[in-house]
Formats: C-alpha cells, structure tokens, sequence
C-alpha cells in the first residue's frame, strides 16, 4: 500500500469506524488481550550507546548544567564536534537474535511484546518511508522491528510495537541555546521546538503517516502511544488514526488495540495504560500498567537498580485483580545482549506464572478483587509509594470455568490464610495451585480459615482454588 493522507482517509471511509470519539467508543477490546495478562516492552534504542542517565539522554545530554550535559562534554567532547547523531554508529546490535529474546520471552510466561518502534529520540528501529534516520539505513542495518515481529509470532506471542513520535518534535529543543549539531542537521533533530510550542500541520500530518505506516507494514496487535498525545491539536489526528487502524485490522483479519495515557481517549475506544503505577480498585473497562524491571531507567544504563520477583509477582496479581494487565519493561544493550540480571527476574516471572499461571491468564475480575491492610496509591509514578504486601493483602480472580482464585500476596508464617471476605461464601473444596490433594479447611463469621501444608510449591504468593 502506498503510503499518503488520501489513502489513509480512503481507508477510513470504508468503515467500520469513522474518525470521531462516537463511532471509535464502538471498539472491543479483543478477547486473546483480555486473556494474556503478562507482556513484554522493550525499551530498545541509540540511547543504549551511551547508557548513562536513562533514556532521556538524548534531551538531557543538551541541556547545560544537568549532570548528562556535563558528562557528555567530559567524555565524547563539545556538543558540535559530538552530538546524539554520533551514537547512532555504536548502536550494532550485533548480538541480536529475535529468536533468542522470543524464547526467553516464552520461558517468562509472557503473551504479548511491545517493542519501541520509535522513541522520542526520533531513531525508527524499523522501515520507514518517511525517514533515513533508521536502523535500516545507519547502525546495526536491520530491520529490528520486523525481525522481532516475525520471531514473535512463530512462538505464538502477539506482536504489537510502541510509538514515542509525538515527543520528538521538542525533545532537542535544548540543543538550539547553545552552539551544537542540533541546528545543522534539521531531518534528524528535527524542528526542536520548546515542549508546549503547539506542532506545525506539517509535523502533525508526518505523525499521522508514521503511525498509520507501523500499522501497514507490521499489522501490530497493539500500538501503544506515550503521552502528549491528549494534547488538543493531536485529538482530531488520534481518531483519524484509530479509525483507520481499526478499518485496517478489521479489513485484514487481525485484532487490534490502541493504548493510551491521560484521559487521550474516551474509557471505551481503547486501552487506557497507567505508567509505573496502578489502580486503587477494580475498573470496569480494561486496562493496562506499563513498568519496568529497572528502577532508574527505561533505557540500558551501566548501574540498574531492579526490582526483586517477589514485588513484581504481586503487582501482577494485584493488577489482574482489578482488570488489568501487566506490561514490563527490559532494558537490553545496544548491542541487542539482554543482561542477565533481566534474564533472571523474567525466569523468575516464568517458574511462578508456571504453577500459578491457572489464577492469572484468561481470568476475570471476581465481585470484588480483593482485602488487606495495604492501600494502594492510585496514578501514575506510585508505584513505590506503598508498603509491601502482606500475607493478609490478598486478591481474588475468576477462571472462565467459575473457579474463584484467591491470592495471599505473602507467605503466611503459620500455615494458616483467613479470608474474611469468603466468611459465608459456599465452598466445598480447597486447592493449592502446585499442590496435590485439597486442603483443609474451617468457615465461620471471620472468615474462611486454610491449613497449607507443610511445603510450599512456590517462594513468592500463593494461589488457593476455591471451589
């Protein structure tokens, strides 16, 4: 299909949808999403070849007096001379093998993949028609993303790809108060504007195509978006896209899904994602958290600090309890080598999902999704702003075969769970996931009280059968 705005339009006024709020509320979430509950992201890019700060390098590297700035100059030397451009040839990939990260991806448990297609750094990581500031054309010469969303699917994983375009057209602007190669290379950094400078139709017009592009040439599952996105002069450019992304999944065969920040969609037209945070309660439409296994970077950088399975574990369940899904960020380097502390903590994911995995995917949220002293902060960046979960916080999910799913988020320390809320619910059999033969158990006013047994299946939470 030949790209441009008249083809893109053609293809939305072959329907089913149409490019406004109304007609996109139509949208269903597809069933196999509703069912993974675990994906992967990949924050994946020319920022790696520095790897230092996060991923933000790019921006800050530019801005005088921030410590990117300052080990910029001290280590690769004025800004004119060196600029983000020059990493571009540092990043090889050159131990790359889609194949291999599928297959650590399946041992993970994971169902779905999201790899960034394009970053705010404006580096396409697939074959863009529209830019020669591509893996294809300059670093590793490869099509990565195409290359992952074949290796995917043969695994059976669903392929979706991320799109960070809309933050690029200020995300250099620092690069113009001063004297660098910003200014001389305008195709790359672009117009460099200031973060609230509103975009020229042109840019607009250019994002609309890229989008609608990823979806031509990879049909990806999933597009996920950052923010920026509810900005007012990119709303009526997010429904010509919806629209025609929906036509164009629905005129070819394949489920489709739109993720979005910040209130940039209506609840029902797609996805809405909530970053390094959660939900304080159940949320009757789908939903999603997008986090990562690295505290401090989305990006490679050469100190992590990562998060430990356990807490990752329980903010699965925690999510899933609510409707939601997890999707969970890796940081590989640039030459395409997933380091191995990341390796250990998807494995980790991978043995617990695989004798617990019967509690998380294709279930549904219970009446309720759970009980505890602990209180989830609601929104964006909280994810550190509560205690750990206890043996007492637990969380309930519901199997399409109406078996209920109870989670203590902790180990107990006297072989005993209460469940308060299961006080005069009707059970007649009590089951550990990883444990063979049914469990003990007592009801009265305070609740359903299990004996576990001696020996645990799994370090991490539990999961009780309750039938």
């Amino acid at each position: 299909m030949s790209l441009d705005l008249s083809t893109v339009d053609s293809v939305i006024a072959q329907g089913p949808f149409s490019a406004d709020w109304p007609s996109l509320e139509r949208y269903v979430v597809p069933e196999w999403y509703q069912d993974a509950k675990f994906g992967i992201f990949l924050h994946w890019g020319v920022y790696a070849v520095p790897a230092f700060g996060n991923e933000w390098y790019p921006r800050n590297m530019y801005k005088q007096g921030s410590p990117e700035f300052e080990h910029h100059v001290a280590t690769y030397g004025p800004h004119k001379q060196f600029g983000y451009k020059d990493f571009i040839p540092g990043f090889t990939a050159a131990q790359f093998n889609a194949d291999d990260w599928a297959q650590l991806f399946v041992e993970a448990g994971a169902r779905y993949v999201v790899p960034v297609a394009e970053h705010h750094d404006g580096f396409a990581l697939y074959d863009s028609d529209f830019s020669q500031w591509t893996a294809v054309h300059h670093g590793p010469k490869r099509d990565l993303i195409g290359e992952q969303a074949a290796a995917y699917r043969k695994q059976g994983l669903h392929f979706g790809a991320s799109s960070h375009r809309a933050e690029h057209c200020w995300f250099f602007g620092y690069g113009r108060e001063f004297d660098s190669d910003v200014p001389d290379f305008p195709d790359f950094y672009d117009a460099a504007h200031g973060e609230k400078d509103e975009p020229s139709k042109a840019y607009l017009d250019d994002w609309l195509l890229r989008s609608c592009e990823i979806v031509v040439k990879y049909q990806p599952e999933i597009v996920w978006f950052d923010w920026k996105i509810e900005d007012s002069w990119y709303q009526p450019y997010l429904q010509r896209f919806a629209a025609f992304y929906y036509n164009h999944a629905a005129a070819h065969g394949y489920p489709a899904a739109i993720n979005y920040k910040l209130g940039a969609m209506p609840d029902s037209a797609g996805v809405f994602d909530v970053e390094r945070g959660s939900l304080a309660t159940q949320r009757g439409h789908f939903w999603q958290t997008d986090t990562s296994v690295c505290k401090k970077s989305w990006g490679a950088i050469a100190h992590h600090d990562y998060r430990t399975v356990d807490s990752l574990v329980d903010d699965l369940i925690d999510i899933v309890s609510k409707n939601g899904c997890l999707l969970l960020n890796l940081a590989p380097r640039a030459d395409g080598t997933i380091p191995k502390e990341q390796q250990a903590i998807l494995r980790g994911m991978g043995a617990w999902l695989k004798v617990n995995g019967a509690a998380i995917y294709d279930t549904r949220p219970w009446t309720v999704f759970g009980e505890g002293p602990t209180e989830v902060v609601e929104g964006q960046f909280k994810e550190n702003d509560r205690a750990a979960f206890t043996a007492a916080d637990i969380r309930f999910t519901q199997g399409k075969d109406g078996t209920l799913y109870a989670l203590p988020l902790a180990l107990p320390t006297d072989r005993r769970v209460t469940i308060r809320t299961l006080a005069t619910h009707p059970v007649t059999e009590v089951r550990l996931l990883g444990h063979e033969g049914a469990l003990a158990f007592t009801q009265d006013s305070t609740g359903l009280h299990v004996t576990l047994p001696e020996t645990l299946p799994c370090e991490h939470a539990l999961a009780l059968a309750v039938r």
